[in-house]
């Protein structure tokens, strides 16, 4: 028993009775801009942690 799209199109309308389409908007530009802010930190976390691990160079004796 899942959502099927008259569901879903329900919910939609509900949705915009209750909020109205600019505050949806409102709240769509926010959710990408925080959803994009996320993905940029986790690119940024993992070249950091890549340019702080040791090489083979690094560790061969000198």
């Amino acid at each position: 028993m899942g959502f099927s799209l008259p569901h879903l199109l329900v919910v939609l309308a509900i949705a915009i009775l209750v909020f109205g389409t600019k505050r949806l908007k409102n709240i769509g530009e926010d959710l990408g801009g925080a959803i994009k802010g996320f993905r940029k930190a986790i690119k940024e976390s993992e070249a950091n942690d890549n340019a702080s691990l040791p090489t083979d160079k690094d560790n061969a004796p000198h």
